[in-house]
């Protein structure tokens, strides 16, 4: 949740940044552009080593990284330098967002998988609609302004870095067969012992090969890229509501920046409703699977993204056609609660075929699901400023 909180928070000081740095508006918006860049190439590099070194490694290393970038973001002397900090801090902030999906695959069965990933999916979900109502709330304040926003991000990296570091152990099987075989031979005295997975040198070349390069096979499969497309065009319509929202609830309806953010927590509410329902389809998941002898079965994944579909073009029709002075901001907010309904239900149930799909290789299906996500999440705050304004929100939504 930290990472992806730190894709958003940004977006509250995007003016300060502008007015500090001397550029305009849609300038300073790189820095969300460009940190979901930094957060969709990170992936490719991180699940395959996580499958390599363990789970625990690959998350516990690039996180502590990240956090150094986040407090240079803070400490930027000028606006190359926060943008170059902004992509690294993404780059090294995916590590956890990506590999968590492996995690749970690792732990949990697929009878409980998808109560498990909804989890996931509320804290990915979670950090970019609280994160700009924080970081508004920071922003507005005269003896803070936009870079406390960011040393706020560090700090919250900080605290769950510790948390993982207590609580947080390595899951990968094959590496834990590793640490048993270890064991074993100090206790026993007998140096032949050891596991299958330590027979295997990893060369650079190898790497790369098998590993570095799975994420974009995966990506080429049906399956999987036409799965990651929908799922990613919704997930940049969710970050499209960076730069809708404040337009809607502060130019339209002129709130100020605390409030005009806080219709995101219209979305946040959305997404418990659809986590609900996602719990609820796991129960009917399980018939299917106990039916089918214990045996994952992907397509039982799919009912809620295919009822989510629906809600979701709802939430954006009621938002469009109501984002009027005159209307009462209820109806709008009503529309952002649809939103963020369809849009868990569509992106959990992405993430549950994914991981039952290529289960042995579930962080790096979920890589390339990351990948094509962050950059469609990427492009869509850029442009979302100049279509509303040139062609109405209503039109375009």
């Amino acid at each position: 949740m930290s990472a992806t909180w730190a894709s958003s928070a940004y977006s509250a000081g995007t003016a300060q940044v502008a007015e500090h740095f001397h550029v305009s508006k849609q300038v300073s918006t790189l820095g969300t552009t460009i940190f979901l860049l930094g957060f969709g190439i990170g992936p490719l590099l991180w699940a395959p080593l996580s499958e390599v070194y363990g789970r625990r490694l690959a998350v516990l290393i690039p996180m502590f990284i990240a956090i150094s970038f986040s407090f240079g973001s803070a400490t930027a002397k000028d606006f190359q330098t926060l943008m170059l900090t902004r992509f690294f801090g993404a780059l090294f902030s995916s590590a956890p967002v990506t590999n968590t999906g492996g995690v749970l695959g690792d732990l949990f069965s697929p009878s409980e998988r998808g109560i498990a990933m909804a989890g996931y999916a509320m804290a990915v979900v979670g950090g970019p609609v609280l994160g700009p109502i924080v970081s508004a709330a920071v922003v507005q304040e005269p003896s803070l302004g936009w870079r406390w926003a960011e040393y706020l991000t560090g700090i919250v990296q900080v605290i769950f870095l510790t948390l993982a570091v207590i609580f947080v152990d390595e899951s990968y099987p094959p590496r834990l067969l590793v640490y048993k075989a270890r064991r074993l031979r100090h206790e026993t005295g007998n140096w032949a012992l050891h596991a299958k997975f330590e027979e295997w040198d990893v060369s650079i070349k190898e790497l790369a090969k098998k590993f570095l390069v799975r994420p974009i096979q995966l990506l080429s499969t049906p399956i999987c890229f036409l799965v990651a497309l929908y799922a990613s065009f919704c997930y940049g319509i969710l970050y499209m509501q960076l730069g809708a929202i404040p337009i809607i609830f502060g130019e339209i309806k002129g709130w100020n920046l605390l409030v005009s953010e806080l219709p995101f927590l219209c979305i946040f509410i959305g997404a418990v409703l659809g986590c609900g329902a996602n719990v609820y389809n796991q129960l009917l998941y399980n018939k299917a699977y106990h039916a089918a002898g214990n045996r994952a079965v992907p397509e039982k994944r799919l009912p809620p993204m295919m009822m989510g579909s629906f809600i979701f073009c709802g939430g954006q029709f009621l938002t469009g056609w109501t984002a009027q002075k005159d209307t009462h901001w209820i109806v709008p907010c009503v529309g952002l609660v649809l939103l963020g309904t369809g849009f868990f239900t569509i992106f959990q149930a992405a993430l549950n075929y994914l991981v039952d799909t290529f289960q042995a290789y579930a962080a790096s299906a979920i890589a390339a699901n990351t990948f094509l996500r962050s950059c469609f999440a990427a492009a869509f705050p850029l442009v979302v400023t100049p279509m509303y304004h040139n062609i109405g929100i209503w039109k375009e939504d």
